[in-house]
């Protein structure tokens, strides 16, 4: 298995489709990030919790290295922002949550695909 830098680093930044990233346990504590992505665990608690109740990231949105992002739509396992011209797009697997950045030009479904086939790969290994 890689190391949880090397998701961050190698399959996410890699695709050039997400620009900041971070993976971290349901506990908010960050297993790794990219640099300069500032993400606190009480931000990364916040939106661990959020996938259970999304009904308060509809007022709140999410808040991801002190910048606010609006709620835009989310399941059970998907929470998607937005603030101006960067987009969140976060995924919620057995022991992780997978939280990224992209920015335009970049699609939310090109984003969106890249996040949620590293978190398919990470349930299928347990994770």
């Amino acid at each position: 298995m890689s190391s949880w830098q090397d998701y961050v680093d190698k399959h996410l930044l890699a695709s050039r489709c997400v620009t900041k990233a971070a993976i971290a346990g349901h506990d908010g504590n960050v297993w790794a990030k990219s640099e300069g992505f500032d993400v606190s665990k009480e931000e990364l608690t916040k939106i661990a919790l959020g996938f259970d109740n999304q009904d308060t990231l509809t007022s709140t949105g999410i808040t991801l290295a002190n910048t606010r992002y609006i709620y835009l739509s989310g399941t059970e396992k998907v929470i998607r922002a937005k603030q101006g011209k960067v987009g969140a797009h976060c995924v919620k697997t057995t022991q992780t949550i997978v939280v990224s950045l992209y920015e335009d030009p970049v699609q939310p479904q090109q984003a969106a695909l890249v996040v949620e086939k590293l978190g398919d790969h990470l349930v299928s290994h347990g994770y």
